[in-house]
């Protein structure tokens, strides 16, 4: 047996005592790999003379063998004497049969902002100035709650913005929502709390985060008012989890009563104020944890308003939290990178945030518009509501129009659309479809409900 390998090589094992050719052998193990996908489309093969010399083989052999799989359409003959891997299906054995291939070609996916317009420039000049003119020392183990300059940086937009009373001792730097608020469930179950409330429906994924904390989750309605309180004081929660501002996925906004008892209610409240930067229609509303800084832990994230590659997220914390917040966070991960921290202090002291968010509501705005407007004049069943902000629209399906069967349908046109399946508790619920419009562009949204009404009329 003889191998190959190296840079411009390839790896093939050869049995020279086992009664198989070897033309065929060498035929075999590069069509195996090709049909695994270990050898992609337009990889260049080794010369017939390389790879002969390197087997030990005779050029015939490997000629040979090139021509076969030339003939099978694994490999392409250039002029040149360049032979190519093909572009052919890749079958895995192990995987189940697919129907459908790659993502859809409009994509009403929620969550999904315009990164394309993410300010490149004035990020640059944030991070320019933060590498000429950072000390040394900020380069060494921070604090737990993140650094002083994006705390105080924050704070003060925050106050400014959303009517908070954050302070930046009060305050820390996370890895977006996702670890802000799994650290947050850890240190809550290890003071003795046992179950959180969520608005039904909602986003699912910090269910299964309480769920690994050890932690129930029990769902309360949600009403046109907000979060149904009279039936969180019944349902022996202790923390609540609320998007008041704009709630996900129906829009609601919490009137002033419902915020009034919920900071009333005496447990803890968790306030993801996830989109709270877009408002088309109507005044913003601010933070409830301007109302009880004390019994509101308030999260908010820049993944929705710059990228959500960039991991930024923060907490405004009672106080009675600060101290075990920042050592779980220094337990998890050491701190978030001082760099990318300066880097975002400096763009929102200097007023970039704020820049930002101007040139992308009117873009917003739009798209919104656009889905609204096209949505009543062609599946003028699928009535929106919650629409006055955010990135996202809900419709409820008409009485024998399935989510599934919907989805299905569109997707055969390269549409992707998604119901509300998975935002209730226990999958039981009214049938509808949440649009998000962030990552389209306006011929995007005009062609993608245009699908979507084909797709219905198949059905």
């Amino acid at each position: 047996m003889r191998t190959s390998s190296g840079a411009g090589e390839l790896l093939v094992e050869l049995h020279r005592d086992n009664g198989v050719p070897l033309h065929q052998q060498l035929e075999s193990a590069i069509r195996t790999r090709i049909r695994a996908g270990l050898l992609r489309a337009e990889t260049v093969m080794p010369s017939t003379r390389a790879l002969a010399q390197d087997l030990g083989l005779s050029r015939g052999v490997v000629v040979e063998a090139y021509q076969q799989l030339v003939a099978e359409g694994y490999l392409i003959s250039r002029g040149g004497g360049y032979t190519l891997v093909a572009d052919i299906a890749v079958v895995s054995p192990s995987a189940a049969p697919r129907t459908r291939t790659g993502p859809p070609r409009i994509d009403f996916r929620y969550s999904r902002p315009d990164v394309s317009q993410f300010p490149r420039a004035a990020w640059l000049r944030s991070v320019r100035r933060v590498l000429n003119e950072t000390p040394n020392r900020s380069l060494a183990y921070i604090d737990g709650r993140g650094t002083n300059e994006l705390r105080t940086a924050l704070s003060d937009y925050l106050n400014r913005v959303r009517g908070t009373a954050a302070r930046p001792e009060n305050m820390m730097i996370c890895n977006g929502f996702a670890q802000g608020s799994r650290l947050l469930l850890q240190v809550l179950v290890a003071q003795g709390y046992k179950r959180l409330a969520v608005e039904n429906p909602s986003d699912n994924d910090l269910r299964e985060v309480a769920v690994a904390a050890g932690i129930d989750v029990v769902g309360v309605p949600m009403l046109e008012t907000g979060i149904d309180v009279a039936a969180l004081a019944r349902s022996g929660a202790d923390v609540v989890l609320v998007t008041a501002a704009h709630q996900f996925p129906t829009g609601a906004v919490a009137s002033a009563e419902t915020r009034a008892a919920l900071v009333a209610w005496g447990g803890l409240v968790i306030e993801d104020d996830y989109d709270a930067e877009y408002r088309y229609d109507r005044e913003p509303i601010g933070a409830l944890q301007g109302l009880a800084p004390d019994r509101v832990a308030y999260a908010g994230t820049a993944s929705k308003t710059l990228a959500p590659g960039l991991r930024l997220g923060w907490l405004i914390l009672p106080s009675w939290l600060v101290e075990p917040m920042a050592r779980a966070k220094l337990m998890d991960d050491r701190g978030s990178p001082v760099l990318d921290q300066l880097a975002f202090a400096d763009f929102v002291a200097r007023g970039e945030f704020d820049r930002h968010l101007r040139r992308m509501r009117p873009r917003y705005r739009e798209l919104r518009d656009t889905l609204v407007e096209r949505l009543a004049a062609q599946v003028p069943e699928l009535e929106p509501v919650g629409v006055s902000a955010g990135l996202h629209v809900l419709t409820w399906l008409p009485p024998g129009l399935g989510e599934t069967a919907l989805q299905d349908a569109a997707l055969e046109r390269g549409l992707g659309v998604y119901g509300l399946a998975p935002y209730w508790l226990a999958g039981e619920g009214p049938a509808g479809l949440v649009f998000g419009y962030g990552s389209l562009n306006r011929s995007e949204v005009v062609e993608g409900v245009g699908l979507l009404a084909d797709a219905i009329r198949s059905l």
